[in-house]
Formats: structure tokens, C-alpha cells, sequence
């Protein structure tokens, strides 16, 4: 399974994704909470910074641009700054926003959260004011928002539908959003508000209400796998879906859908915030879906991007790198694999480092080294001598650290982002299968020929030198414990 997700991720491509919904602007005012007030028993906040990000259908549209898609956003937003702020920000991701309609008679939706940090610890959110209008759209507002849906939709690949109830998706332009993309033969995913009546999704292609959400349209609570299996039954039936997706905390989502009716488990995850991840979750299963990745393992892949998101405090969009490094689970990696997820760093533009060697006892020198490599690109491939090359290489007495620890260690630096082993006395092999941007051996080869050279420079890669720490390497820290061992005894 786990070479199966880098295979999706590294196919995701670049879809065309029209998200229509509730676009709203998040703002966060970061402060120190280190007194309470003298006139009522609460906190005071002494504000340090405060941010903004796209919110809502906005926090869809950032997900789907960190997957690679292109967003194109429908929706309505205030004519004040905050709306002109949640443009320009939609619009540095690259994304679509002809289809925001300005509407003078209400506000951009705002989403306003005071966060304290007391000490220097973990960031506490301590209150949240919104500003927002639910009134149901006007007639004029309403014909504007289909007329920039249906001029966006043919360009679409797949349609994402953010409901958080602020008017945008009411009953009947809901209904037409489905109708209209069924009929144009597109697949539209659904994030529901948290309601009782679901009728408005009807047609729609999969829907993916959290615990809560699916348990009030449902009417009972959802505690279990049987019960979720139940009410993902009683959704597909009812409303006519291909799919229903039922997240379920740290138990992972239920799936129901023709290929697959059951728990799709994740791994246990320590919970930060939950803000944003259903947005997450509705982006991840986009770009897999417009991909035509089938449903269990879009769901699978989701679980992971899920898992990331409540790991961290607010809406952080997750993007196709870090998916990559989760699903690895680990820096060290097979060939095979590695190939796979180098694939998808070039698309995405990283420049490629490579270094070799034995890394035995690791010491200043190799630090520096290191932190060298990394200065010449995005991503540092490591290659290892196995414990048999090294042995060929230094003698029968070596390695000190077999390859398993070794590369444990080397995992543990920031400076390094892969770690494969092999085989071969020399590593041209290797270099010629990752194919890097950027060869790094150390200036001690200046005079011996560095291995792989012609092969790098033949494509119009670099081959750089390092400069070495004098005094420091593996063979002399051995001879010195060796010494002083020699002494003790």
C-alpha cells in the first residue's frame, strides 16, 4: 500500500477544480497572555502579530494550490478590505477568483481568533468572533453566482461544494450546482454544514460529513463502525451518491461506496487543532478523484493528509511534499522508492543533491558536510555503504556502526532527506538512477576523479566540492579511542 499512495501522489498531475461555497478570510492576533485583567476575571492579551489566510471554501482552494490543482473559486464576498484581502490572497495561490461576486449588502465572512501564549508554551486559542451574514442571498446575487459557476464548469475537471451555511449553498442553487455538472459529466464532492436535511445534495457524487454532521442528518448517534456503516447506508440510499465518506477522528473514515463498504483506518495521531481539516479532506479527495484514483485508496491518502492537518494549529494547507515524506514513514528508503518520490520532487521543482559514503562515526566534519549539500538545493539524497561495501572499502574491521544504525543517525539531521543503502563498491549506479541536479563529494577528490562526474555534467548537472574540516574523520577518532583504550589497559 505504501508504494501504491507514492504512485498516487506522484500521478495527482495538476487538475481543474471549481470550488464554490463560503469563502471566508481567518484571521489570527498572536499576543502574550501573561496577566488577567484588573476589571473582570479574564486574560489579557499584549498582541505580538496577527495573520490572515483563506478560510472556508478559501482553506479548500489553498489545499487543492499545495496539491498542485488549480482552484477556481465561486462564491460571494463583501466589498471591504477584508474581501479585497481574501482576493489578493486567493490570487497569490495562483487561484481563479473571477467568479467572487462583490455584494454591498454584505460582510466578507470573518473568522477572528485571539490566540495567547502564556510562558512560551503551547499557543491557546482564547476566543473566536465572527462576522458574517446567513441571510439568503438576493435574486440578483444569486443569478450572478450560477452565471460564474456555469462559465467555470466546462473548464472544471471535478466540482468541490464547501457548505458552512452562510448562503452561498442554499436549497436551490445547490440543487442547480449538481444538476448543472451532472449534466456537463462531472463528479462533485460534497462537504456538508452541519443540518438535519440533506435533500439539497441529492444527485451530488460523494459527500464527507464529520462524526457529528452525519449523526444529526442521520438521527442517531454515530459511535461505532456498525453505526457509522448504518448511516453511510442510509446517505448513499437516500440521496443517490456514488460514494459517502464518514470521518471519524482518530478511527480513521468509513467508506461506502460499490467497491468497498468499511473503516479505512489511520494511524493514531496527538491532536493539536482541528481547524481546517475537513477542508483538507474535501481538497485531498479532489485531486485524487480528478486523478481517477478509485475511492478506497483516495480515501486512504486523505486519512494521511487528515492526520497532518490536526497535528498543527489552524488552517495549514498540506502540500504533495509533505503527503510524500509521510508516506515514506521513514528518510531510508529503497532505491525503487526513492526513484518514485524523486519523481514527484521534480515535478514540483526541488533541485536534487546527492552525496555519498560510510558515515561510520559521525563527527563535525560530516555535520558541516552535510549542512554544505544541503546549501545546494531543496533535497539532500544520501547514498550509504552497506556494512559489506564499507568492509571492501576501510577493511575487515569496519564499519564500527552497522548500516542500520548508521543510517538512523543520519535520519536524525535536518540536513538530510533521504537515505538509501547500496551494494556497490562505487555508487555510479545509484547516481545514474537519482539522476541528481547536484553531485557533492568532498575537495580530498579533487585529484582521485569524482565518480559519476562525466555522467552528472553530461545532462547539465553540477558537481561541487566541500571543503573538509581539518583534523576531523572517522579513521582518526577510531585510532584515538583505540589509543586511549591501549592506555587504559
Amino acid at each position: 500500500m505504501q508504494e501504491k499512495l507514492l504512485n498516487v501522489v506522484g500521478s495527482l498531475g495538476s487538475p481543474k477544480v471549481l470550488v464554490v461555497g463560503d469563502f471566508m478570510l481567518d484571521v489570527y492576533v498572536y499576543g502574550d497572555a501573561l496577566r488577567i485583567s484588573p476589571e473582570a476575571p479574564v486574560p489579557v492579551l499584549r498582541v505580538k502579530r496577527t495573520e490572515s489566510c483563506c478560510g472556508g471554501a478559501g482553506s479548500v482552494a489553498a489545499n487543492l494550490a499545495a496539491l498542485g490543482a488549480h482552484p477556481a473559486c465561486i462564491g460571494i464576498v463583501g466589498d471591504d478590505p477584508d474581501g479585497h484581502i481574501l482576493i489578493e490572497k486567493l490570487r497569490g495561490l495562483r487561484a481563479q477568483t473571477l467568479g467572487l461576486i462583490r455584494a454591498s449588502d454584505r460582510p466578507t465572512t470573518k473568522k477572528e481568533r485571539l490566540v495567547g501564549l502564556a510562558q512560551h508554551r503551547h499557543r491557546q486559542q482564547l476566543i473566536r468572533v465572527d462576522l458574517e451574514s446567513t441571510e439568503p442571498l438576493s435574486q440578483p446575487q444569486q443569478e450572478a453566482v450560477l452565471k460564474a459557476f456555469a462559465a467555470a464548469l466546462d473548464d472544471a475537471d471535478v466540482v468541490c461544494v464547501q457548505d458552512y451555511g452562510k448562503g452561498v449553498v442554499s436549497q436551490p442553487l445547490c440543487i442547480e450546482f449538481v444538476r448543472m455538472a451532472a449534466e456537463a459529466g462531472r463528479k462533485v464532492l460534497v462537504d456538508p454544514a452541519p443540518i438535519t436535511d440533506y435533500a439539497k445534495y441529492r444527485g451530488a457524487t460523494l459527500i464527507t460529513p464529520n462524526r457529528r454532521e452525519a449523526s444529526l442528518a442521520v438521527g442517531f448517534d454515530i459511535e461505532d463502525t456498525e453505526t457509522a456503516g448504518r448511516a453511510a447506508s442510509l446517505l448513499m440510499d437516500s440521496l443517490g451518491l456514488e460514494a459517502v465518506v464518514i470521518t471519524l477522528d482518530r478511527q480513521g473514515a468509513y467508506l461506502k461506496c460499490a467497491q468497498f463498504d468499511g473503516l479505512v483506518e489511520t494511524r493514531s495521531r496527538s491532536v493539536y487543532d482541528v481547524t481546517g481539516a475537513g477542508d483538507v479532506v474535501l481538497a485531498t479527495l479532489a485531486v485524487t478523484v480528478a486523478a481517477g484514483c478509485d475511492y478506497e485508496t483516495a480515501v486512504r491518502l486523505t486519512n494521511v493528509a487528515g492526520g497532518l492537518e490536526v497535528e498543527r494549529f489552524g488552517a495549514v494547507p498540506i502540500t504533495r511534499e509533505e503527503l510524500i515524506h509521510e508516506v515514506a514513514g521513514t528518510k531510508v528508503v529503497s532505491v525503487e522508492m526513492l526513484q518514485q518520490i524523486l519523481g514527484q520532487h521534480r515535478l514540483d521543482g526541488r533541485k536534487i543533491v546527492f552525496t555519498n559514503g560510510c558515515f561510520d562515526v559521525l563527527h563535525r566534519g560530516h555535520i558541516e558536510y552535510l549542512a554544505f549539500c544541503k546549501q545546494q538545493g531543496d533535497i539532500v539524497v544520501v547514498g550509504l555503504n552497506s556494512d559489506s561495501s564499507v568492509r571492501r572499502i576501510k577493511g575487515p574491521e569496519r564499519p564500527i556502526n552497522n548500516e542500520h544504525d548508521r543510517a538512523a543517525v543520519l535520519a536524525a539531521l535536518e540536513s538530510v532527506d533521504y537515505i538509501t543503502v547500496f551494494e556497490d563498491p562505487t555508487p555510479i549506479k545509484l547516481i545514474e538512477r537519482v539522476r541528481p541536479d547536484v553531485l557533492v563529494k568532498g575537495e580530498d577528490w579533487k585529484d582521485k576523479g569524482v565518480v559519476g562526474r562525466e555522467f552528472v555534467e553530461s545532462y547539465g548537472g553540477q558537481v561541487k566540492l566541500a571543503k573538509l574540516v581539518t583534523g576531523r574523520s572517522s579513521t582518526a577518532t577510531i585510532e584515538k579511542m583505540k589509543a586511549l583504550e591501549a592506555r587504559r589497559s
